[in-house]
């Protein structure tokens, strides 16, 4: 009780958590907006190597967290293009910023949001979309009233997986944004310190609070597939 009461230590042990959370939310976003218009355009859409396409838009779910910390280093780094021109118009590298955890969440999130919309669009009948357009509706209005809310448990799902994935990110993150408390450091890695340190209360809190999380996280998906 003490230790709460502590004003220090409660800086501590938030930080890493609003931190975290302001990158789940900020990549989700983004993740949400990119993998149902992915999963949207792919569903249905047949074309010369696709599967090929797939498998590397899903890579990031089954490759080594390092692994996509490496590209994701080679990618933004201040040695590549991508890399130099982000540090000329920001004025600094994206590397070991806030900014760096919020991309690296969006790849590893991605594939998640990704599956759970193509499935939700591919479970919605053709008769139906081909009836809207014989009534006039243009592609946009058919995608936005007629393919969303009937795919919207799918991607309701799906976003609340991509919100838990980006939360519980640790190897991306940890080696492109680094892990500067109270600059880059979210729950994940955060824990990874206190226990090399030794410090089990303030791990064990963190380990809570991303359980607690994540728990309600998976709750909800449940409620919604049921």
């Amino acid at each position: 009780m003490d230790l709460l009461l502590n004003k220090d230590f409660m800086q501590q042990f938030l930080s890493p958590i609003w931190l975290s959370l302001k990158i789940a939310t900020l990549s989700s976003v983004a993740v949400i907006i990119i993998g149902t218009l992915a999963g949207r355009f792919l569903a249905r859409k047949p074309f010369k190597g696709k599967a090929i396409f797939e498998t590397i838009l899903m890579l990031p779910m089954v490759l080594p967290p390092t692994v996509v910390g490496f590209f994701l280093i080679v990618v933004f780094g201040r040695n590549s293009m991508i890399g130099q021109a982000i540090e000329w118009i920001f004025k600094q590298p994206i590397i070991f910023t806030w900014w760096a955890a919020v991309i690296a969440s969006i790849v590893v999130a991605f594939p998640l949001m990704y599956q759970s919309a193509k499935s939700g669009f591919q479970g919605v009948s053709l008769d139906i979309e081909e009836a809207a357009r014989i009534d006039g509706a243009n592609e946009w209005r058919i995608f936005l009233f007629i393919s969303i809310p009937l795919a919207s448990r799918a991607l309701i799902s799906g976003s609340i997986l991509s919100f838990a994935r980006a939360l519980g990110e640790f190897g991306a993150t940890l080696m492109f944004a680094g892990n500067i408390p109270g600059k880059t450091q979210t729950i994940p890695t955060a824990i990874y310190i206190a226990i090399d340190s030794g410090n089990m209360k303030m791990a064990w809190m963190w380990v809570i609070a991303i359980v607690v999380i994540s728990f309600l996280m998976l709750l909800t998906v449940r409620g919604k597939q049921e």
